[in-house]
């Protein structure tokens, strides 16, 4: 299957490496506004980069922000066979009209410039308009991983959502420890063991309730007015301390005011 990438962001850069590597694919461009990342992740993926010339291919995976998919998926002039998807999980598939065969590819990780993503960990999501359309997304995304299932746009958005709390928040969360950590001038690798085993235990036992640890699930206002104390002069954090903390005793039914 001939596979051109739209694009040259976080996903396009992944994505395009993973299809370039993948048995049965075949990445024949990377076609991206932006040249100079264009070439970039084109020499990453050993394919062939453009921003003129569209070349011929039987799925085109369109991996460029939200806001930019309705205008690049009418400015794109494809085959009449040929399958258009994009890879975004809070847009519709309607999006890509007025294309006949268009799909959804929602590959369900978080991505960064950089690092390569190992697909075959992780879900992909689709959806398609024909019954072609969702046969060629289908195959194409089984050469990238087993973990392939169909989600339409309100079960996507609910996806999308569980993963800003996983990820985005959860990382946010990693950049307030790493602040505090430097205030007294300690390294976070000290709290890279924690963080892991925090995640392991989650993945493991899926019920994150159920291994919630801490001073707000014990219920110990002691070490909870310490911390208040120490974030005294970070409003900000000490507020996004209190929010999560009674989060916490919400979910445990413990009764605490702060």
């Amino acid at each position: 299957m001939k596979v051109v990438v739209v694009g040259s962001g976080n996903v396009a850069e992944s994505l395009a490496q993973a299809i370039a590597e993948a048995e049965g694919l075949e990445l024949v461009q990377l076609f991206a506004r932006n040249e100079e990342r264009g070439r970039k992740v084109a020499e990453l993926a050993h394919t062939e980069w453009s921003n003129t010339s569209l070349a011929e291919a039987d799925l085109y995976l369109i991996s460029v922000s939200d806001n930019a998919v309705d205008g690049c998926a009418k400015s794109l002039h494809i085959p009449e066979d040929a399958v258009i998807a994009h890879t975004a999980g809070c847009c519709s598939i309607d999006t890509l009209a007025p294309h006949t065969h268009r799909a959804v590819f929602y590959p369900f990780q978080t991505f960064s410039i950089g690092r390569k993503v190992d697909f075959t960990k992780g879900y992909i999501f689709l959806e398609g308009a024909t019954d072609h359309a969702l046969q060629t997304v289908r195959e194409a995304a089984h050469r990238l991983t087993s973990k392939v299932e169909l989600a339409d746009s309100a079960r996507r958005a609910v996806i999308h959502l569980s993963g800003v709390f996983a990820c985005n928040f959860a990382n946010a969360m990693y950049a307030n420890a790493a602040e505090v950590l430097a205030s007294a001038g300690l390294p976070f690798d000290i709290v890279a063991p924690v963080i892991a085993e925090t995640a392991q235990k989650a993945i493991e036992i899926l019920n994150p309730a159920a291994t919630q640890t801490g001073p707000a699930r014990r219920g110990d206002t002691q070490t909870l007015d310490r911390h208040r104390a120490m974030l005294a002069d970070k409003p900000r954090t000490q507020e996004i301390y209190d929010k999560i903390s009674e989060d916490i005793c919400e979910r445990t039914k413990i009764s605490k005011s702060y």
